[in-house]
């Protein structure tokens, strides 16, 4: 018999799998907040880090399914995928050293700028043309970053990943989107196994996380190419906007 509390963390991976395969970011600016706001209420606590280790996992099942279905879609530049990976895995690898050492507050408060500074990105470009453009030569420190953002925050790294390949390496929209979740199941792998030999990682709660994500990345990748840029441009940046003020609240509101 799966307890309540199984059933709301696979549903938080369902909701994570949905907007993280239609969005390309993994899924982890649900999963994070998520869990800390949502296994309280069953009587359990987790910290910020183990939340970010838990997200991990769930970035590595919408790589592997949201990729899967974004391959069959011709949506992925694999080329470009596999050329800027190294990067994002060097900068994950860093990312999640960082997290295991960093105090909660700094993590947090990291994460909340981070999404409000590519909210931004995102909402300054919603009137470029959606045409090919000249890759900027910052694109390779810009994914390392990305790398490392995915490792210390469990974000996938598609909350950077995807205003780079679109703003800097000029890719339209949809395909940044598809490359960046292709990029990131191989930056996840790394990441987990950091959080892992570092003793944050419950294996149950990631489980139940992975499952709602297997199932919600499908449904996710079917659903994004449905939906207009712009507008995912907008419902992504709104929805960064909102997890940034939910974790700066929980950190700062009572200092």
């Amino acid at each position: 018999m799966i307890s309540a509390m199984m059933l709301a963390v696979i549903g938080v991976g369902l909701l994570a799998g949905v907007l993280g395969a239609i969005l390309g970011l993994g899924g982890g600016v649900v999963v994070v907040p998520a869990l800390e706001f949502v296994l309280p209420r069953f009587g359990h606590d987790i910290t910020i880090g183990q939340a970010v280790a838990v997200s991990q996992i769930g970035v590595l099942a919408v790589g592997l399914s949201g990729a899967a279905a974004y391959l069959q879609q011709g949506l992925v530049r694999a080329r470009t995928g596999y050329l800027l990976s190294p990067y994002t895995i060097v900068g994950g690898a860093a990312g999640s050293f960082l997290g295991l050492v960093l105090p909660a507050k700094i993590v947090a408060t990291v994460f909340a700028l981070l999404l409000l500074y590519s909210a931004y990105n995102l909402l300054r470009g919603l009137k470029r043309v959606e045409v090919e453009r000249e890759p900027s030569r910052l694109v390779p420190p810009a994914m390392t970053f990305a790398g490392v953002m995915s490792g210390l925050l469990g974000i996938g790294g598609g909350t950077v990943q995807v205003p780079v390949l679109n703003l800097l390496q000029g890719m339209p929209i949809r395909q940044a989107i598809a490359t960046s979740t292709f990029i990131m199941g191989l930056t996840a792998v790394g990441n987990a196994l950091v959080y892992q030999a570092g003793g944050l990682l419950d294996v149950k709660l990631a489980a139940g996380v992975a499952l709602g994500v297997l199932l919600g990345a499908k449904a996710g990748a079917s659903l994004q190419s449905r939906i207009p840029a712009a507008q995912l441009k907008l419902f992504f940046s709104l929805l960064l906007i909102f997890t940034a003020g939910q974790l700066l609240w929980k950190y700062w509101g009572n200092a």
